[in-house]
């Protein structure tokens, strides 16, 4: 894959097949354009429940997948549903094998809340994100105006409120290539940053 291509690794915080959620990662996968790849992640029901004991080296087979996506990602987009006023087990599972990964310190960020009165499981997702060092990217947070739990992805981009934000939730992703790219133009030969005149 080109480098010129941004990466991102979407995750839904529901297994549901149905999931509003899920279908709203997918609205974003067919939004974007060419020069941006969205990978939905489909192992959070792989995964083992959190144990110290088993992060080892090598870490179970799920978990070393999670975390190959993580390294292979610029950037990640969360959806979750909001259970008992946070966010779902399984979602905070996943969460808890990256805490202790390094490759996902400062990792940007985006959180897309499909409910309005979704308000709790918001907080939580940006509370443990904040505690992970996660570098949330505010312009690409949004809450779409959703009220029902029927809509797939065609049905979705077919509201232009929400075909909109989606779409504004992709520009403001590029901008993380576009620093990036930034970032590597600036950068100083550290020899020559040594050197005084």
């Amino acid at each position: 894959m080109s480098s010129s291509i941004l990466r991102v690794l979407a995750i839904s915080g529901s297994l549901r097949a149905k999931s509003i959620n899920t279908a709203v990662l997918q609205a974003v996968q067919s939004l974007a354009q060419p020069d941006v790849a969205v990978t939905l992640y489909r192992g959070l029901g792989d995964l083992p429940h959190f144990n110290p004991d088993l992060d080892i080296d090598p870490p179970p087979a799920a978990v070393a997948t999670l975390r190959q996506a993580i390294v292979s990602a610029q950037a990640l987009v969360i959806s979750t549903p909001e259970y008992a006023h946070s966010v779902p087990g399984v979602l905070k599972n996943a969460l808890d094998w990256l805490v202790s990964f390094e490759p996902f310190l400062h990792k940007p960020v985006a959180i897309l809340n499909a409910r309005p009165g979704a308000t709790f499981a918001l907080a939580s997702l940006r509370e443990t994100l904040n505690a992970m060092n996660a570098r949330l990217l505010d312009a690409a947070c949004v809450t779409l105006p959703l009220t029902g739990n029927s809509l797939d992805a065609p049905a979705l981009l077919r509201l232009p409120a929400v075909r909109a934000q989606l779409q504004a939730v992709l520009t403001a992703l590029a901008q993380v290539r576009l620093l990036a790219a930034a970032r590597k133009a600036v950068r100083v030969n550290p020899t020559e940053a040594l050197r005084t005149e």
